[in-house]
């Protein structure tokens, strides 16, 4: 810190005492407040112009710095350097006369109150007299009123005629973390700053700056960590890094954070969100029971899986949002490719499933096993159809009354009339599918049964048009890690009825034929031959969707109807391409319900 740092006071740790880095790294200037720009440039320009006003009202969460914002305003009320500086600024590049003593709270005109203990009519008649007698030694005498919303009716009251008119010598200070609860008539006679919430990537570089003093080895990932629980609060986030100090001995590792604030690995977590994205219930509940032995709390680990499914939901609905430096690069990179695959609808819905849920993990004497029943109904429905996609299943008669238990639907299946082609993919609503060649009706093998129900028996041969079909069918199996591979690590040689040949991308994994013929031998009953080769002249899904969107996007900027948009708009530009009443360009994603009659084919435009 500069000049103004109070933290080298001799007094300060004389007897031993250790202090705490929430105190010992307070700030002391405005130059040293993380994240409040807004509030002092405000204060810069007022005290310039000389537009002090009478009474300021802080507000915010806990945490971001609202009474030691009061105590450096009071600072720059009444800083003062003899022969140097006699006027209130926010620039306070040393100490003056005044700011130990206000900083440490024993400044004779610095009056701090705490209103929680002080809130009766009494007390503020006690400040309404001594209001009237000028400073002892400062500029200005300054009333502190911390958490000023538990004063009582009478007590505002009572303050109102001298809040509005004090003397000229005379400064309040207000300070909550419940505006809403101070009177109007109390607020209008303020200025008022609302605190903000200091930035992920802020905290995460203020924590950094001082375990670099602090001598403490400690990476990024720990401390996003602890900056993600800190919730935008500097004195939450300083308590969590003290304890870990503690809890690693001066070495800290994410695994140490972990295991402190109950956490589970983020990777596992994202392993958990595609287990239960695909179905998969027994594997869900031996990661969570693998996270429980080694010391997560089952409530901590559903709020990590509701943060992860609203990081894809914004991945989703906003690509940008992936920037956000507190956003592990795993999370990014694999959040990002799931947002392409699970539908909105089904994000929702595993969204309201795990809000409900997480209240019941917490409230249930039982943690593990009410989050072992909430995985387990998430996991159920991410298999069924919603209600709009049932509508559809059931007007393009996929649903069956005779289907086992009455209920488990089951999806019919057309010949494709589309050309076959290695360009475009299924990007559609989880549980939806372009069309397969088969004669009858496929038990929809990816659908919970009901309880007591008998299993389903083996699939009918399945002859695929295309290898797009065979990609959206691995879909419908809900094997999303599968499914990502085939669309963007495969350029297919040879596709024909048992045999698939493609020339893998640098990145693809290594088994990833095996893999694949394995599965397919397994779900369709027949024997699939799955080769490597060279020399494919067919891009992967991917790179295909990708063509075929740029060129949609650089033909409609050759329209000259859109060119003349966009000259007359500088600075605008082509975001998306929404193809209506005509056919889409070859590479781009397709309705994925399957329908009995095009004519009653969905909008693709409904998602």
């Amino acid at each position: 810190m500069d000049g103004g740092d109070l933290s080298s006071n001799p007094k300060d740790g004389a007897n031993g005492a250790y202090r705490v880095l929430a105190r010992k790294y307070r700030p002391r200037s405005f130059d040293d407040l993380v994240g409040q720009e807004p509030m002092v440039r405000t204060l810069k320009n007022a005290f310039e112009t000389g537009r002090i006003a009478q009474a300021y009202m802080l507000t915010g969460v806990r945490g971001v710095g609202k009474t030691t914002t009061a105590r450096i305003l009071a600072r720059g009320l009444n800083y003062s350097i003899p022969g140097q500086v006699d006027r209130p600024t926010i620039d306070m590049p040393t100490l003056g006369v005044h700011c130990a003593e206000i900083m440490e709270g024993r400044h004779v005109d610095v009056l701090e109150m705490d209103a929680a203990s002080n809130n009766g009519i009494d007390n503020i008649r006690e400040i309404i007299e001594a209001v009237r007698y000028k400073p002892v030694t400062a500029r200005y005498k300054v009333y502190i009123l911390d958490e000023v919303h538990m004063l009582s009716g009478a007590a505002f009251n009572g303050l109102l005629k001298t809040l509005e008119e004090p003397p000229e010598h005379v400064k309040f200070i207000f300070a909550t973390t419940e505006i809403r609860k101070v009177p109007v008539t109390v607020l209008s006679r303020c200025q008022r700053f609302d605190l903000r919430r200091i930035e992920s990537d802020r905290l995460i570089g203020l924590l950094r700056s001082i375990t670099e003093k602090e001598q403490v080895e400690i990476g990024d990932d720990a401390l996003a960590m602890i900056a993600r629980a800190a919730e935008g609060s500097a004195r939450d986030s300083l308590s969590l890094l003290d304890q870990a100090i503690a809890h690693g001995a001066g070495a800290i590792s994410p695994e140490d954070v972990r295991g402190m604030l109950g956490l589970a690995d983020r990777a596992r977590i994202i392993d958990l969100f595609e287990a239960l994205m695909g179905g998969r219930i027994a594997e869900a509940l031996a990661l969570l029971k693998e996270q429980y032995d080694i010391g997560a709390d089952p409530a901590v680990v559903l709020q990590d899986l509701a943060a992860f499914t609203h990081a894809v939901t914004r991945f989703k609905v906003v690509p940008d949002s992936g920037e956000d430096a507190a956003l592990p690069q795993e999370e990014r990179v694999r959040g990002r490719a799931l947002a392409e695959v699970v539908s909105l609808r089904v994000l929702a819905r595993a969204w309201q499933m795990l809000l409900k849920g997480i209240e019941e993990v917490s409230s249930s004497s039982r943690p593990l096993a009410a989050a072992d029943m909430v995985l387990i109904r998430i996991a159920h429905a991410a298999d069924l159809p919603t209600p709009d996609e049932a509508l559809r299943l059931l007007k393009s008669g996929g649903f069956s009354a005779a289907s086992p238990g009455g209920a488990a639907p089951q999806i019919s299946h057309q010949p494709s009339s589309a050309p076959q082609s290695s360009g475009g993919s299924n990007g559609g609503p989880v549980g939806q599918m372009r069309t397969i060649t088969n004669t009858s009706p496929m038990p929809a093998a990816t659908m919970a049964q009901p309880m007591g129900a008998p299993q389903a028996k083996a699939e009918p041969a399945i002859r695929f048009q295309r290898f797009e079909d065979l990609v959206a069918y691995v879909g419908l199996k809900r094997d999303i890690p599968l499914k990502l591979a085939l669309e963007q690590q495969v350029k297919p040689i040879r596709f024909e009825a048992g045999l698939l040949e493609f020339e893998p991308t640098p990145d693809a994994p290594r088994t990833l034929a095996q893999d694949l013929g394995r599965k397919l031998t397994d779900w369709t009953g027949d024997r699939w031959v799955v080769a490597l080769g060279r020399g494919a002249t067919e891009p992967t899904i991917a790179e295909a969707r990708a063509f075929a969107k740029d060129k949609a996007r650089s033909d409609a900027a050759a329209d000259p109807l859109v060119a003349a948009v966009l000259s007359r708009f500088p600075g605008a530009k082509i975001v998306d391409i929404q193809i209506r009443g005509a056919e889409e360009p070859e590479g781009l994603p397709s309705p994925a319900v399957p329908v009995d009659n095009p004519d009653e084919a969905p909008d693709p435009d409904d998602d």
